[in-house]
């Protein structure tokens, strides 16, 4: 099995999830339909499937580790999804189309979509608390978890990350390292929390959980890139939203500092990187997460 099989294998059992986490919930019908319109519209669900393998990599032998760490998995995609739809509005990217559909706020309306979105965020905390409440897994490792993940997603990470990706839309003088600085927190904070929350709720050591941490960043790194790059070389209907839309829009990109080659070069070096931290471990899990590595900057080649 490929690694892109292996990766759609694993992002249908968190879609299975997904299909019934917002269900009993006294949503609004409306609400809820817009809530599971952009929830349900496909993607990789990376961050949820970075969660729970590396929760499965660090405590083999639970078996129902996956189980356990689900709710809080979904949590992630959770965000991820509402941070696309407030992305999408008018007032921030203004994109009228997402993962080959329309964008939420032409599917519904601006305030529906802004409401969907913040919808997302706080039920997102709810399942990060049933990975305690629902499937037992320790309340201590669930809270830290909890600390990490709303760090990363906070004004100090994924929030502050937009802001400043919008402070740098149409300037052509943003530094390369101011650039890695933005994306570290729009893109890379919550690739990193995904990592690192999985080996927390895993019971890992410190030791371990650095080693999550790093990964995270380098393949954050490397993943923001390679979505660069693929903006330039790929066309709307593979991408799923409008191609060439940073250059239109005037964003800074790594090719519009460095050229297509040398980002095509340096995404392969984070990936080198995030390697590194793997080097100790062995299993299936440990292989999963080396050709998902690979994976992310193969698709530019």
């Amino acid at each position: 099995m490929t690694i892109k099989e292996q990766l759609a294998k694993r992002a249908q059992d968190v879609e299975a999830y997904l299909t019934h986490c917002l269900h009993d919930r006294g949503i609004p019908a409306r609400l809820q339909q817009s809530m599971e319109y952009s929830l349900l519209a496909g993607g990789k669900r990376l961050r949820p499937v970075l969660v729970l393998s590396w929760a499965s990599l660090l405590h083999p032998q639970d078996t129902d580790i996956t189980d356990k760490v689900m709710p809080f998995a979904a949590s992630l995609e959770c965000i991820h999804t509402y941070s696309l739809v407030h992305d999408d509005l008018p007032a921030m990217d203004d994109d009228d189309l997402r993962r080959g559909k329309p964008s939420n706020h032409k599917q519904f309306d601006e305030a529906t979509a802004i409401l969907a979105g913040d919808g997302l965020l706080t039920e997102a905390f709810g399942l990060m608390s049933a990975a305690s409440i629902v499937k037992g897994l320790p309340a201590d490792r669930v809270l830290r978890a909890i600390y990490v993940l709303a760090t990363a997603a906070g004004a100090g990470g994924m929030v502050g990350g937009q802001a400043v990706d919008m402070e740098f839309t149409g300037r052509d003088d943003v530094p390369l390292e101011e650039l890695r600085e933005m994306h570290a927190m729009k893109t890379g904070a919550l690739i990193t929390a995904a990592c690192e929350c999985g080996a927390i709720l895993a019971g890992a050591g410190d030791e371990d959980i650095e080693h999550a941490r790093e990964f995270g960043k380098s393949i954050g790194v490397a993943f923001q890139i390679v979505d660069d790059v693929l903006d330039v070389i790929s066309d709307t209907e593979t991408l799923g939203k409008p191609a060439g839309s940073d250059e239109a829009m005037g964003k800074s990109t790594y090719p519009s500092l460095m050229g297509l080659e040398k980002s095509k070069k340096l995404a392969a070096e984070y990936i080198d990187t995030a390697l590194q931290y793997l080097s100790g471990y062995y299993g299936s899990e440990q292989e999963f997460l080396w050709q998902l590595s690979r994976y992310i900057v193969d698709r530019v080649y």
